[in-house]
C-alpha cells in the first residue's frame, strides 16, 4: 500500500523568528510585528524571503493620526504623562506642575494643566484654644488684598466674663502694645424673659485709644459655661500706609443673672502707618481666651 506524506494539519505556532532555527512547512513565525508560515522547509531564511514564507497578517503601520493609530509605547515616554485626542489623533500631555489640576478646555480645545482659583485661601488656623493669646505671624502679604478672621466657641477660662480682644504686630517688631487702637460696638440684646436693652446696652459702647480693638461685649460669664459667642473679623488692607481697619459681626452670650444674648457688630482701627506682619487674639482682661479654633484667610 502506497504510503501519502499529509505534511502538517495545522499550523505550528513558532513564535519570533530565529535564524537559527529549522523551520518546516506550515510552521508560523511573528517577525517584526508581522506573521509569516513556511512554504518551504529552511534554516536561517527571512520570512520576507517568499521562497520559504508567504505573509499571513501585516503589522498596521505607526503613526500620529487617527487611522494608523499612536505607538503608545513611545508616546507615553515619562512617569505621569496623560494620552487625549486633539483634531488628529492621540497626543501626548506631560505632566504638569505640584498642585496643577488638569483642565478642559471645552469642546474643540486641548486639555492642559493649571492652577485652582486662591482668591479666597485658608492660610492659617488653630484649634482646641485656651491660651492666655494665640499670635499667627507672616501671613500678610500682598498676595492678598484683605482677610477673614473666624472665631469659633468662644468663651474665657475661670467662667469670667471677658471679651475677645485683637493687637497687631509691624514690621520688624513683634510690639503689639499701643495706645492708638479706637473701636466702637452697636449692638442689642434679649435675656430670658424676653426683655429688650435699653440705654448702653441697646447702642454704642464704645472704647477709644485703648491698648487693642475690643470685639463685641462681655461674654460667657459665670451663670452658663456651655454658651459660646462667635466672631467673624474682617481686616481691610493691613499692608496699607494708612489706618488699619476692622470690622466684626458677633452673636455673644453674657452669662450675667439674666443671661442675655446679643448680636451685633464692631468696627475698629488701628492708628499706625506700618505695615502689619501679625496678629495677636487674647482676652481683654487677661483671661485665657478659649475656641474650639481661629482660622485665617486671605482674599485677593
Amino acid at each position: 500500500m502506497a504510503t501519502v506524506n499529509l505534511g502538517s494539519i495545522k499550523f505550528k505556532w513558532k513564535g519570533t523568528y530565529s535564524g537559527a532555527t529549522a523551520y518546516t512547512v506550515d510552521d508560523v513565525v511573528e517577525y517584526n510585528g508581522s506573521s509569516y508560515i513556511c512554504i518551504l522547509a529552511s534554516t536561517g531564511n527571512l520570512p520576507t524571503n517568499a521562497t520559504y514564507f508567504e505573509q499571513m497578517s501585516q503589522k498596521g503601520a505607526d503613526g500620529t493620526n487617527g487611522t494608523n493609530g499612536t505607538d503608545l509605547t513611545t508616546t507615553l515616554t515619562t512617569q505621569g504623562d496623560l494620552v487625549y485626542r486633539d483634531g488628529s489623533g492621540l497626543q501626548r500631555l506631560g505632566a504638569g506642575t505640584a498642585g496643577q489640576v488638569l483642565q478642559t478646555g471645552g469642546a474643540g480645545a486641548n486639555p492642559s494643566w493649571g492652577t485652582v482659583s486662591s482668591d479666597f485661601v485658608k492660610l492659617a488656623s488653630s484649634t482646641n484654644v485656651n491660651a492666655s493669646s494665640v499670635d499667627f505671624n507672616g501671613y500678610f502679604s500682598s498676595t492678598y488684598k484683605n482677610y477673614k478672621i473666624i472665631l469659633n466657641d468662644v468663651e474665657f477660662a475661670n467662667n469670667n466674663a471677658d471679651r475677645p480682644c485683637i493687637k497687631f504686630a509691624t514690621t520688624g517688631s513683634y510690639t503689639v502694645s499701643s495706645a492708638n487702637y479706637s473701636s466702637a460696638t452697636l449692638m442689642a440684646y434679649t435675656d430670658f424673659n424676653n426683655s429688650l436693652g435699653s440705654g448702653n446696652n441697646a447702642g454704642v459702647i464704645g472704647a477709644y485709644n485703648s491698648d487693642g480693638i475690643r470685639l463685641g461685649r462681655t461674654t460667657s460669664g459665670s451663670d452658663n459655661t456651655d454658651m459660646h459667642s462667635q466672631y467673624e473679623i474682617t481686616l481691610f488692607n493691613p499692608l496699607g500706609d494708612g489706618y488699619k481697619t476692622v470690622f466684626c459681626n458677633f452673636f455673644a452670650y453674657e452669662g450675667d443673672a439674666y443671661r442675655q444674648y446679643m448680636p451685633g457688630f464692631t468696627g475698629g482701627h488701628w492708628q499706625n502707618t506700618s505695615q502689619v506682619t501679625g496678629i495677636r487674639f487674647l482676652a481683654e482682661n487677661g483671661n485665657n481666651l478659649i475656641a474650639s479654633n481661629i482660622i485665617l484667610y486671605g482674599i485677593k
